[in-house]
């Protein structure tokens, strides 16, 4: 088929890829515009973007999609689906209805669950034991199209969403690829979504990051875990932040919120359970063991750390 793909990040990009590689003609990439990263806030070009000039594919980077030079800039492509994977923009009625076959939608979750912006962290975050990847068709709304197929993945207990983010993203590229092959045979079967089961995943923000030991140990755990690689969950210490990257839970073990209970490894209680650091960041400093922060601030057991 003739394809027009939108995306933006590196799960995008991926998509991209196994598209490419299928033998689908891809007619043009619509991505965001180019930001500034890092220090020295250098122009950087999407991932998409370098995916698909590294292939010659047109590439646009229109700041909407709301207006009728897009719209007819899409038709003068004449794709005959739309491809969408983390594009960060809905496509408004005009662009939905160009295609022959349709605008599809790759989303990391179980839909109807976690419609939004940030489905595979806010799984980690609400403890999930499982999630997956949906393909849809697009509509007007915020993930709520019908559903092409789907395709399960595992979380592990001690996962953080940017590893999980690596294996949806390879499940995600295959389950896309299926349902193309379905559209394209004809043999696609569509089912609406159960609006009563929705569950949102709204975008992360840093100030969900603080936290203190006066929650359950299992509840920090998961969020840890989804706020790794961003933004980083923190406590704070003598005025300062640790941000912390790696934890283990342990349920059974018992003491005052924010005590620690060992230093090597650095265990700390909390509400209910505990936690051990394995690796922090305190602030000013690179990553290290918990237990190495623990000897530098000669930590002993019964200090608290709040």
């Amino acid at each position: 088929m003739n394809i027009l793909f939108m995306g933006t990040p590196d799960i995008a990009a991926a998509a991209l890829e196994a598209i490419l590689d299928a033998g689908h003609t891809v007619c043009g990439v619509y991505t965001r515009a180019d930001k500034p990263v890092g220090r020295k806030q250098v122009l950087t070009a999407p991932p998409v973007k370098r995916t698909a000039m590294a292939h010659g594919i047109p590439v646009f980077q229109p700041g909407t999609l709301r207006d009728a030079a897009q719209a007819e800039n899409i038709r003068a492509l004449a794709p005959e689906l739309i491809v969408v994977v983390a594009y960060g923009r809905i496509l408004p009625p005009e662009v939905l209805a160009i295609p022959q076959y349709g605008c599809i939608n790759l989303h990391v979750s179980l839909l109807p669950r976690y419609r939004g912006a940030a489905p595979v962290q806010w799984a980690v975050i609400n403890g999930e034991k499982t999630t997956g990847v949906s393909i849809m068709y697009l509509n007007e709304g915020l993930d709520t199209g019908d559903i092409l197929r789907v395709s399960p993945v595992e979380i592990g207990e001690n996962e953080t969403s940017g590893e999980l983010f690596e294996r949806i993203t390879q499940e995600g590229a295959r389950t896309l690829l299926a349902a193309m092959e379905d559209i394209a045979a004809g043999t696609a079967q569509a089912r609406p979504q159960n609006d009563a089961e929705a569950t949102l995943a709204p975008p992360l923000t840093k100030e969900q990051a603080h936290f203190g030991f006066d929650a359950p140990a299992r509840r920090l755990h998961d969020l840890i875990r989804g706020l790794n690689p961003w933004p980083v969950a923190y406590f704070e210490y003598g005025g300062k932040k640790v941000k912390v990257l790696r934890t283990l839970c342990d349920d059974a073990a018992a003491g005052a919120p924010g005590e620690i209970l060992s230093t090597k490894p650095l265990k700390v209680a909390c509400a209910s359970g505990a936690l051990t650091l394995l690796e922090v960041v305190p602030e000013g400093s690179r990553p290290m063991e918990g237990s190495a922060w623990a000897a530098g601030r000669r930590f002993t057991n019964g200090d608290k750390l709040q």
